[in-house]
């Protein structure tokens, strides 16, 4: 059966901008608020106990603020290229990032662990499943760390408060909430999008009386269990609220579906959950890997996964299957007579390829959800890259435990909160306990994301800089701020379905250019104004940005539905090629030895 006997597809189109619509609103990012006041303790660490220790006035040859995956990347690829005096400085109480954060229960990655965890193969790790939970993904990030020796110089529980640079002796000044003013001679950052807890601008929420907490600072004391999965059976006759339905949301309803005494979801806009089918790695399997396996994963997967064409699809997972079902349906078209291969044709097979898995996973809610009034509001009514697309064997079923409550709020959200319960569409909802699934901040500035301020030559911040939108190359270096650099996904290979394939990607770029740096003497590297400026010019004409798409139902990959200019663009652009070919561009660019677009310079010559 085709897509269209299945559907009409101008009433579909229809009825995604009828759902999109009904979710608009003016105030977009602004709908979220800071963990202040009440909430301030979003901002603290509830794992470990922060030791008074005394102040550091001394100096590092590289100093990485962030101890997630960018700075675990950035660190080992420095020790093999031979630079050992790499300091590592963390808010947290370890290494991991998000998944240091990240403990509730259910918690998990959502793309396939063998692309997904960096480093397996210089570490030696086979991971147990297809897709592992965050113990696991943690306890890889402490073996990088340990692997590379690098928790020897690392700061942790320490919150960088301003980064400047001192021109005179060539150096960054990294102050902290502990009072140090470090040295560096190079600095980097990875502080990335998902270590802020955003919380949702509902009016009262600081009222509610009963426990509250976000999913990234989950409250064992108050549930029990812990983040092994073990049952939560201090809810048994809990009343709990949830509010998010996004993957977080989707991870973690499980398991409070099967352990609180009433479940209440309140779901303003459905995720798409696609099968999961988690399965263990074999050691067997496993132990026929040749070695360059990884990069080969990671190529195949980013090759598969954005358009193009690949003898075949090592990883096979639901992130592959709509560009296996595109490049199906073109080979199809193209075997007939006087069809021409070109952006048209791609289109229309990506547009059907995309109705035909969208309304599979429409059936598939009713397949599994016993109650119908819940199973039409669980549909998602849009495209499945509108909003990040979820893999999951248990979500859906989580809604025919007896206790579990879908509230839908067609659109609108959670009208109020009060002091001992939810209010949506004139009913009261009284709860024991409220859960905010709300993720963390995207779109905010880079200075409030991080918590500090960067000041560069002549004391420009990086604030200023970016005032009209990130200006950089390659998303790495900023012109005024020599010896910086940045590890992120923006304006480089943007890759969104496996962010740690980026992180590999530049923190690799990052240990070649200041290795280099080292084995000349330079004093400073910076990018030429020029350099900056073309790049620029470059990500702004991206024909390819998806950001945008009236049919998108708003979200942080689309501005939350505002519309999308200059700043946006720059802000969360990538190279317009897409992601396989901008890696193999920075591969190349930093093999080559030229480091074309930057400058270094001996101030002693």
């Amino acid at each position: 059966m085709t897509v269209t006997e299945t559907f009409d597809e101008e009433s579909l189109r229809e009825k995604y901008r009828e759902e999109r619509d009904k979710r608009l609103r003016p105030d977009g990012n602004d709908q979220y608020l800071e963990p202040t006041g009440r909430f301030a303790y979003l901002l603290e660490d509830p794992y470990v106990e922060k030791v008074e220790r005394e102040p550091l006035f001394d100096e590092v040859t590289v100093a990485f603020i962030g101890g997630g995956f960018a700075g675990l990347c950035a660190g080992a690829r420095l020790k093999e290229a031979g630079v050992e005096d790499v300091r590592i400085i963390e808010g947290g109480g370890d290494f991991g990032g998000a998944w240091y954060w990240n403990r509730y229960p259910g918690a998990m990655c959502d793309t396939a662990a063998m692309v997904y965890l960096p480093l397996l193969e210089e570490t030696g790790h086979m991971p147990t499943r297809k897709y592992v939970f965050a113990d696991e993904i943690f306890a890889h990030a402490q073996r990088i760390g340990t692997q590379f020796e690098l928790y020897e110089n690392a700061l942790f529980s320490t919150s960088v408060s301003k980064l400047e640079w001192d021109e005179t002796q060539t150096r960054w000044i990294i102050h902290t909430d502990r009072g140090d003013a470090i040295k560096a001679k190079f600095v980097a950052m990875g502080t990335g999008p998902l270590q802020r807890p955003k919380l949702p601008g509902i009016p009262g929420i600081e009222t509610f009386e009963g426990e509250s907490f976000h999913t990234s600072r989950w409250n064992y004391d108050y549930t029990g269990g812990d983040s092994t999965r073990t049952p939560m059976v201090k809810l048994a006759d809990k009343r709990v609220g949830i509010i998010g339905t996004g993957a977080t949301a989707v991870q973690c309803i499980p398991h409070l579906a099967r352990d609180a005494g009433e479940l209440y979801v309140f779901q303003r806009t459905p995720s798409s959950i696609d099968i999961r089918n988690n399965q263990p790695i074999e050691p067997e399997w496993f132990d026929t890997l040749e070695p360059g396996w990884q990069k080969k994963w990671l190529e195949n997967f980013a090759t598969v996964q954005t358009g193009g064409l690949a003898e075949e699809d090592l990883v096979k997972d639901g992130w592959t299957d709509l560009t296996r079902r595109i490049i199906g349906r073109i080979g199809e078209e193209l075997k007939k007579p006087g069809t021409e291969p070109g952006p048209e044709l791609f289109a229309k097979a990506y547009e059907l390829s995309d109705d035909e898995k969208m309304e599979e996973i429409r059936t598939r809610v009713d397949s599994i959800v016993e109650d119908p009034e819940a199973a039409e509001a669980l549909k998602p009514w849009y495209r499945q890259l509108c909003k990040r697309p979820c893999f999951h064997d248990e979500y859906l079923q989580a809604y025919n435990e007896p206790g579990a409550h879908l509230v839908d709020t067609d659109g609108k959200g959670v009208e109020r909160i009060d002091e001992t319960g939810v209010w949506v569409n004139g009913t009261h909802y009284e709860l024991d306990c409220l859960i905010f699934a709300s993720g963390f901040e995207v779109g905010t500035p880079q200075s409030r994301r991080s918590g500090f301020e960067t000041f560069g030559k002549d004391g420009e911040t990086l604030t200023d800089h970016w005032k009209d939108g990130m200006q950089s190359l390659h998303g790495i270096h900023m012109h005024n701020f020599p010896n910086l650099f940045i590890s992120s996904l923006a304006q480089g290979g943007n890759l969104l379905s496996n962010v740690t394939h980026n992180l590999v990607e530049a923190g690799t770029t990052i240990a070649s250019i200041i290795a280099h740096a080292l084995e000349i003497d330079a004093d400073e590297v910076e990018v030429t104004e020029e350099a900056e400026r073309e790049w620029i010019e470059m990500i702004q004409g991206n024909p390819r940005s998806f950001f945008g798409n009236p049919e998108c139902t708003p979200g942080y990959y689309n501005n939350e539905g505002q519309p999308i200019g200059r700043l946006e663009t720059l802000n969360a652009g990538g190279y317009p090629e897409g992601s396989v070919a901008y890696f193999k561009y920075i591969d190349q660019w930093r093999t080559s030895g030229e480091f074309k677009g930057l400058e270094f310079t001996n101030h002693s010559e």
